[in-house]
C-alpha cells in the first residue's frame, strides 16, 4: 500500500454528501473513493441509515471495513460481524409514537430486524428492540417544538439529519462516537481522520477528527464549524475533497 497521506481513515456521510440527489454515486466520486483506497485510506460510512438500506452502496464501492451506522447507534466491525448495538427503551418509543401521531407527522424506526415506516406500524411494533426513531414534518416550528420537548428527556440522544426532522437514539450515541469506536478497534488517532458531511447529525464528527470537511449543499450550522468546504454533492463535493486533501492534487475532469 501507498499511504503517505497524513490521514488514514476517510468517514463519509451518505445522503447529501456522497450520494446524488437521485440516490445515486458519480462515477467522479467512485473514482476517487477507490483511487483513496487503493492509496491506503481507510474507506468508512458514518450515516444515519441502517444496514437494511447501505449494502448495496458498500457493494458498489467493495467496501469490507468497519461502518458506523443509525447515527452511531450500530456499529458494525465487517460486513455480518456487528461490533455494537444499542437499544432504546421501549417507554421512549411509545412516547415518540404518540408526539408524532399527536402532530400529524410522518415516522419512521430501525428495529434489529427492519427498517418501518408509519404506513407499517402496528401495535406489534411497540414489542421489537429499536435502535432509532426518526419524526419528520414539513412545518419547522412543529419540528422545533418536538425537538425542545424530548431534549429534556433521560437516555436519549437527539439530532437531525434535516430542518423537518429529528432523530433520536440511545443516550450518546453519535457519528463522533462510531467512529472513534472505529479509530480504537483500528489503532487510529481521531486526528488522522477525515470526515465530510452536511447535516446536523455530522456536526459532532466534524468537530472531533482531523480534518472536517462540509459539503457546499451543508447546513450553515456545519459549514461554521468545519475545517473547510468543498462542492455539493451535485457537483462532485466528495470526489474533489478527496483529491484535495488525500492527494493534495488540483482536480481535473476525467
Amino acid at each position: 500500500m501507498d499511504c503517505l497521506s497524513k490521514y488514514r481513515l476517510l468517514a463519509l456521510d451518505l445522503d447529501g454528501t456522497t450520494l446524488l440527489d437521485n440516490k445515486k454515486i458519480s462515477e467522479a466520486t467512485k473514482l476517487w473513493i477507490k483511487r483513496a483506497m487503493q492509496k491506503g485510506i481507510i474507506v468508512t460510512f458514518a450515516t444515519g441509515r441502517g444496514h437494511q438500506n447501505i449494502e448495496n452502496f458498500r457493494l458498489e464501492l467493495g467496501l469490507t471495513t468497519p461502518l458506523v451506522l443509525l447515527n452511531g447507534a450500530e456499529i458494525w466491525q465487517s460486513p455480518g460481524l456487528l461490533m455494537e448495538r444499542h437499544i432504546m427503551d421501549r417507554k421512549s418509543i411509545e412516547l415518540l409514537h404518540q408526539i408524532a401521531y399527536e402532530t400529524n407527522s410522518w415516522f419512521w424506526g430501525y428495529n434489529i430486524e427492519s427498517l418501518i415506516r408509519k404506513s407499517d406500524w402496528t401495535e406489534e411494533m411497540f414489542e421489537k428492540k429499536w435502535i432509532k426513531f426518526g419524526i419528520r414534518n414539513d412545518s419547522i416550528a412543529v419540528i422545533s417544538d418536538i425537538k425542545g420537548i424530548i431534549e429534556k428527556w433521560e437516555k436519549i440522544e437527539v439530532t437531525q439529519s434535516s430542518p423537518s426532522n429529528v432523530e433520536i437514539t440511545f443516550e450518546g450515541m453519535t457519528k463522533a462516537y462510531g467512529v472513534r469506536q472505529i479509530c480504537d478497534f483500528l489503532g487510529i488517532d481521531m486526528d488522522q481522520v477525515i470526515a465530510i458531511g452536511d447535516s446536523y447529525n455530522d456536526l459532532k464528527l466534524i468537530e472531533a477528527v482531523g480534518l472536517g470537511v462540509a459539503m457546499g449543499n451543508a447546513e450553515v450550522e456545519l459549514k461554521g464549524r468545519a475545517n473547510c468546504m468543498t462542492d455539493t454533492n451535485e457537483q462532485d463535493g466528495v470526489a474533489k475533497a478527496i483529491c484535495r486533501y488525500i492527494f493534495e492534487e488540483e482536480y481535473r475532469e476525467r
